[in-house]
């Protein structure tokens, strides 16, 4: 939202008159200002410069050689492109030295053989709008060599960016700002005097769905979307160019003049945040404005010139025999107001945000009226905003206005009444408001409050706040914003923590977090949107249509950050995400969600160091780190030798991850076809498990004394079959080696010669401890016969000899 603080001090003069300190105002009650322009210190160099004559360049068919009075002793030669330049002129004139806002610095210069001693200004140039058609000529009677800013009214104004949210549409318009940052608030705020201006008179006539005005019948057929809809009729009209308070106003937020009729309109909706309209009457065939939904293919030709279909969803003003206006966002071409409209017809209406929302997206088209619509506009200030288009219009176009206007009112509107318990606000807040400083907070921005019961206050909420205060916390909220937050203590005051424990899933997912980046891993978040080849659940509006679908799995995601660093010479990837992923289920039926976490592993082991290179990662890391997180995820599980359709692992090479007859996941090598590697590139490794819905609650570690009494180790190789998981004989051992029995470990592998084929030879460490005393060699070495005994019987599993 543009905002001149020329324009805001004429609404609130008590405003500040410091752009800095006005931004820093803005900031603290929440509405950041996104930059700043000093019109003085950008414009200081531009006079008024008049054109005593104006002929053809002799060398150049489209420029034309100037003598410009400046204000000076004697006139200057100035060349111009200008095609609108003409003897008698005025125009904005920068002389030799002076500097453009754009930092362009104004020096002699040679044009097809012609001197030129300085420059005429288009409104582009000057920062004032985005129009470089022609030279900004002016209308004023002040002599040649007045600074610029006194005519244009600019001296001493600012332009500020502030940055406003999606709930606070109120503040699409200086009055909004005005409310906030007005030291008196509301009751400080006074619409500045319209030159030859006056309050218009007018009745209104109200009906709920049909009103005649001067011949012009005025219906409402959508009452839900469209609330109130006021409509009048100004006849004798003369269209032109506005006055240069009315030019200046809007070109001082960047926003370009058109005609007096235009403008006013405009200018209302910069000044109030309330859009009007203004139709050429003798366009709107059969003298009748309908507000109804377009039939479903009609079409009609917007004043950007674009022709737009329409469907049978969508709110439109239409005359008997066609769409005039999509309604709240753009008018039809035909019937706009021009340079031969004598008659008009100025309409104010309320519309219903979503409508105008959906209409608006779906067309494509952006318009200051659609965004404030969109937004919500109040529904109490038509009248207010009708009158001052209206006095603007008469002002500065002439005509008379129809003494009858017509007040078609389906949906009366009725301020919500909010109970707001001083209790409440003290325990939010944590700090104690009494009833009166409430009320001192609240009625400046226009709420009526009622203190009648010191506990319990009454607060009648104003239309312009009727969207986005509708519960007692958003009254409470405005309380703090408008004490201030940086008044409240650092120290919190007492309160009771909330009785509602975590969900056991998002414990899990913290533990997994802490396990996985104690390990080495980053934790990565990569986009849900993918290509076609990755899902199955297609989006309606994709944000890109190479990425018109929700994941399947998250590993495709994380192999591409893999590529990316790769790509970028980064060789140790390892990369974990928890996120969700997304199915199809039956017609009609929503898409299946699961929370999933998986990882990807490529480089070296160990960091590099200059005392050898770290043998790369490889499939017993991912087994180990896999083991990891089964035990604290799924306990139940465990990896099986097998593949998943769509997993992009390397046959062979891979496991299933199975939980009873479910499978859960899977973990392996992924095959290089399915990714884009340098030559240089080791070995990519992956898992992707299920988490449960619901997990047992994570453990609670337990704290025991460093053992005082010694260890006892044994050590034995066994031949195991590779169909036996070297994890399978660790349970086993376990279950046999007692309570003594402290740890078991895998100290070595061996595969290869003398060894009978399919097997491989594991050797295991045993230790075993008492924490009430020292065990003997006999009461070790019967634990340990126990496990060996027990081993055995598992099949093909023997003692290596």
């Amino acid at each position: 939202m543009n905002v001149s603080l020329g324009w805001l001090r004429a609404l609130a003069p008590g405003v500040e008159s410091d752009p800095e300190a006005l931004s820093e105002r803005l900031a603290a009650l929440g509405f950041p200002v996104e930059g700043a322009v000093a019109h003085g210190a950008l414009l200081g160099d531009i006079v008024v410069g008049r054109v005593v004559e104006a002929g053809q360049h002799p060398n150049a068919d489209r420029l034309s050689l100037c003598k410009v009075d400046a204000g000076g002793d004697e006139l200057l030669s100035v060349v111009c492109g200008a095609p609108n330049v003409r003897a008698g002129g005025i125009y904005p004139f920068i002389p030799v030295g002076g500097v453009l806002p754009g930092g362009m610095k104004i020096r002699k210069a040679k044009i097809r053989g012609e001197r030129s001693f300085g420059m005429l200004c288009s409104a582009k140039e000057l920062g004032l709008g985005a129009d470089h058609s022609g030279i900004l000529e002016l209308r004023t009677d002040a002599p040649a060599g007045t600074p610029f800013l006194e005519v244009y009214g600019l001296r001493g104004d600012a332009c500020l960016d502030v940055e406003v949210t999606a709930n606070r549409g109120d503040l699409l318009s200086h009055v909004g700002i005005a409310r906030e940052v007005a030291p008196e608030g509301v009751e400080g705020i006074s619409l500045p005097t319209v030159p030859g201006g006056g309050a218009p008179e007018f009745e209104l006539r109200s009906d709920a769905a049909e009103v005649d005005v001067d011949g012009v019948t005025v219906s409402i057929r959508e009452p839900e979307l469209c609330g109130r809809f006021l409509g009048a009729v100004v006849r004798g009209v003369k269209v032109g160019p506005s006055p240069d308070w009315l030019q200046a106003r809007l070109r001082s937020i960047g926003a370009r003049p058109i005609n007096n009729v235009v403008d006013a309109t405009n200018y209302v909706l910069f000044e109030l945040g309330q859009p009007t309209h203004a139709y050429d009457l003798s366009q709107l065939r059969g003298n009748a404005v309908i507000t109804r939904l377009a039939d479903e293919g009609e079409s009609v030709r917007t004043l950007d010139e674009v022709d737009r279909t329409l469907t049978s969803s969508m709110l439109v003003i239409a005359d008997a025999e066609r769409v005039v206006d999509v309604a709240g966002i753009m008018g039809e071409d035909s019937s706009s107001v021009s340079e031969g409209t004598v008659d008009l017809f100025v309409e104010c209406a309320h519309f219903e945000p979503r409508s105008i929302r959906t209409t608006k997206k779906a067309l494509g088209i952006q318009s200051d009226a659609g965004y404030r619509f969109e937004r919500f506009v109040d529904p109490a200030g038509q009248e207010r905003a009708l009158r001052r288009v209206l006095e603007i219009i008469l002002a500065t176009a002439g005509g008379t206005l129809h003494p009858v206007v017509a007040d078609v009112h389906p949906r009366p509107w009725v301020a919500p009444v909010i109970e707001l318990r001083r209790a409440r606000v003290g325990r939010l807040l944590g700090v104690d408001f009494d009833s009166g400083a409430i009320a001192a907070l609240l009625r400046p921005l226009g709420f009526e409050v009622d203190e009648a019961d010191g506990e319990t206050l009454r607060v009648t909420v104003p239309g312009w706040r009727g969207y986005d205060v509708t519960r007692e916390v958003d009254l409470i909220e405005e309380v703090a914003r408008r004490y201030g937050f940086d008044r409240f203590p650092e120290v919190a005051g007492p309160h009771r923590s909330t009785t509602v424990p975590d969900h056991p899933l998002f414990g899990l997912e913290d533990a997994l977090r802490d396990f996985l980046t104690g390990t080495g891993l980053f934790e990565a978040q990569t986009p849900a949107f993918v290509p076609e080849s990755e899902g199955e659940v297609r989006l309606s509006n994709p944000l890109a249509q190479t990425e018109p679908v929700l994941r399947r799995d998250l590993v495709p995601s994380l192999l591409r950050r893999v590529e990316y660093n790769l790509a970028r010479g980064v060789r140790d990837v390892r990369l974990f995400e928890i996120a969700t992923s997304f199915r199809v289920r039956g017609a009609g039926e929503a898409p299946s969600e699961e929370t999933r976490l998986a990882a990807v592993l490529t480089g070296r082991r160990a960091p590099e160091h200059w005392s050898g290179d770290d043998p790369a990662i490889d499939l017993r890391d991912l087994q180990g780190l896999l083991d990891g997180v089964l035990r604290r995820a799924r306990p139940g599980a465990r990896p099986v030798p097998g593949e998943v359709e769509g997993s992009r692992l390397r046959a062979g090479r891979g496991w299933v991850i199975v939980e009873g007859e479910r499978t859960v996941g899977f973990a392996g090598l992924v095959d290089p076809a399915h990714l884009d590697l340098p030559p240089w590139a080791g070995d990519v490794l992956a898992f992707e498990l299920t988490l449960p819905d619901a997990p047992a609650p994570t453990p609670t570690p337990v704290a025991r004394p460093l053992p005082a009494y010694p260890a006892a180790e044994r050590d034995v190789a066994l031949i195991v079959p590779r169909t036996v998981e070297a994890s399978r004989l660790v349970e086993v051992a376990r279950d046999a080696g007692g309570a003594e029995l402290e740890a078991v470990e895998i100290v070595d592998l061996y595969e290869g010669e003398r060894l009978p084929e399919g097997t491989r030879s594991i050797a295991y460490r045993f230790r075993f401890r008492s924490l009430e005393r020292t065990l003997t060699d006999d009461e070790v070495e019967r634990a340990f016969r126990s496990i060996v005994d027990r081993v055995e019987e598992e099949p093909g599993v023997h003692i290596r000899r």
